[in-house]
């Protein structure tokens, strides 16, 4: 019983686009397919016997042929035309004949059911399914010296087409390499050019940079130190791996650094072509060339790289975060985070604090990413084990910070449970940072700020520069302020001793050394050019708030 089914395109795979009418796809060779869509073969009317699922086996030519021994001037990848006529009568002779077109690697046998045959044999249908070789039959008379010209065409065709193709990517990359491209650029673009998903790691199988086509960063990198440790090392870019990667070393002074590698693209087709090849390994030789240029450790980079993308969420989904810091060597099961920023005087940005920071960290053994956030910005995020506790890694962190320059300022956000919701945590930090003014006094017994740490004033102090605020403070205390300038008075200290003496008037002039009469008068006088009450708590607090303000506006 045969199989027939009708000829049908493979779906094109991702990155490729429809090329000339025959409907052949730039970037690969011609296939089995694409040359029964050829209008004049499929005047023929042909039907795939057996071998349907190897219809994406390339040509390399088109052989006619009547003989009973074809193989022998055959070199493989041929499409193999025949009438029938010298088809062996008995069973083993037609073997004998499919085994030696099957063993030289012929594409496929095409038989004409006009002349001798209005079936195809069942011995040969037989022997070409044993050995998967796609046979196909037509149903009308076809011109096979035609078939050859046109095929033999689109072949050449193709073939100068993909000499010009990897001449443009020799050019590019050629391009990339004398404007000294940093490996974020080299990536791109071969991610750009192959329409495949392109990484580079380092030996430790860490994913610094990694550029989907076609695909998400989830799908590209979740459990991506197993899987890249399962797809072996090697000189020569060739698919390996359970996956089938393409990959190629990247060194760095002689010595091998990493490597790139290139990923299939999801879905049926072939997988790779020459021009993936081609751009691999400019690749991997674009890389080598700007790790020489780029000094800068390239993990310091992707660190820094992946926290900014982190903290300012431009990651399409949790999910791609998520793959994205575990490929970078970030336990993200089972942990909790933390977030501190910490910044430093002008004179200790030079000294490349983040890589100070990070190799104490890992001297303690402390997961974490560590990466400058802005200029003399440097922002952590710790991964946490279950109990562990998180102030004495912090603690020690912001000693090892201050050591770099005295003056430096470390501060905590909160800790979650969700990598999700690191971002918030880096933006508590953030909010302590802003809130603690140059020389703030430590709290007891530690070396960095806190949420917890910021109070009325330190929160004043990080709005300083809101219009709002400094409108608050002048239209509260304005003509207290004029008063006292244009008559020599004291009544902004008078007020401020009231204030601090929480309004218990005995105090606050005991306090001031004055008679509690002039002190009873100048609150009089407060109170008619404020217009308001000093025995009412909230009116208090309005202007305890507008005189905390004026001390941050004017200390700063």
């Amino acid at each position: 019983m045969t199989e027939n089914h009708p000829t049908a395109r493979p779906p094109e795979t991702e990155g490729e686009r429809p090329g000339g009418q025959d409907g052949t796809a730039p970037g690969r060779p011609l296939t089995v397919a694409d040359v029964l869509a050829v209008p004049v073969l499929a005047a023929g009317q042909p039907q795939v016997v057996t071998g349907v699922t190897h219809l994406d086996r390339p040509v390399r030519w088109v052989h006619i042929t009547e003989l009973t021994d074809p193989a022998s001037f055959l070199k493989g990848g041929e499409l193999v035309l025949t009438t029938g006529m010298p088809l062996p009568d008995d069973a083993a002779g037609v073997r004998r004949y499919v085994d030696e077109l099957a063993g030289i690697g012929a594409a496929a046998l095409v038989i004409e059911l006009v002349r001798r045959y209005h079936r195809p044999p069942d011995a040969l249908v037989h022997a070409c399914r044993v050995r998967g070789l796609p046979l196909i039959t037509l149903a009308k008379d076809v011109n096979f010296l035609e078939v050859t010209q046109v095929v033999h065409a689109l072949i050449l065709g193709n073939q100068a087409e993909a000499m010009r193709r990897t001449q443009r990517i020799h050019e590019a990359f050629t391009a990339l390499t004398l404007r000294g491209a940093g490996p974020q650029d080299v990536v791109r673009a071969a991610a750009e050019m192959s329409g495949r998903t392109v990484v580079l790691e380092n030996l430790v199988h860490q994913a610094l940079i990694c550029e989907p086509s076609g695909t998400t960063l989830e799908e590209a990198l979740t459990d991506w130190e197993q899987r890249s440790r399962a797809t072996p090392p090697g000189d020569l870019t060739d698919p390996r791996g359970p996956e089938g990667w393409l990959a190629s070393p990247v060194e760095y002074q002689g010595e091998r650094w990493g490597r790139v590698a290139m990923l299939p693209a999801p879905g049926a087709g072939p997988a790779f072509g020459p021009e993936h090849l081609t751009v691999l390994e400019r690749t991997a030789m674009a890389l080598t060339v700007a790790r020489l240029i780029h000094t800068t450790s390239w993990e310091r980079t992707a660190h820094r790289d992946a926290l900014r993308d982190l903290v300012e969420q431009r990651h399409r989904s949790p999910q791609d975060a998520l793959a994205r810091l575990a490929a970078l060597g970030l336990p993200t099961e089972n942990s909790r985070f933390l977030a501190v920023v910490v910044d430093l005087p002008a004179e200790a940005i030079s000294a490349q604090p983040e890589t100070r920071l990070a190799q104490e960290l890992q001297t303690t053994g402390m997961p974490a990413l560590v990466g400058e956030l802005a200029p003399g910005r440097v922002g952590a995020l710790l991964a946490l084990g279950p109990s562990q506790p998180w102030r004495p890694e912090v603690e020690r962190l912001s000693r090892t910070a201050l050591g770099l320059a005295p003056q430096t300022t470390v501060s905590v956000g909160t800790e979650v449970d969700d990598l999700a919701d690191a971002p918030r945590s880096f933006h508590e930090a953030t909010r302590v940072a802003e809130a603690t003014p140059p020389g703030q006094p430590l709290p007891p017994g530690r070396s960095y700020h806190e949420l917890s740490d910021v109070d009325l004033r330190r929160l004043l102090y990080a709005l300083r520069e809101d219009t709002r605020v400094q409108e608050y403070a002048e239209r509260r205390l304005g003509r207290l302020l004029d008063h006292d300038s244009r008559h020599g008075t004291d009544l902004l200290p008078a007020l401020r001793l009231y204030l601090d003496a929480a309004g218990n008037k005995t105090g606050a002039a005991r306090r001031g050394g004055l008679s509690r009469e002039t002190f009873y008068q100048r609150l009089r006088t407060i109170e008619r050019l404020l217009d308001c009450d000093l025995e009412d708590g909230e009116q208090r607090t309005a202007l305890h708030v507008a005189l905390t303000a004026l001390d941050v506006l004017r200390a700063h």
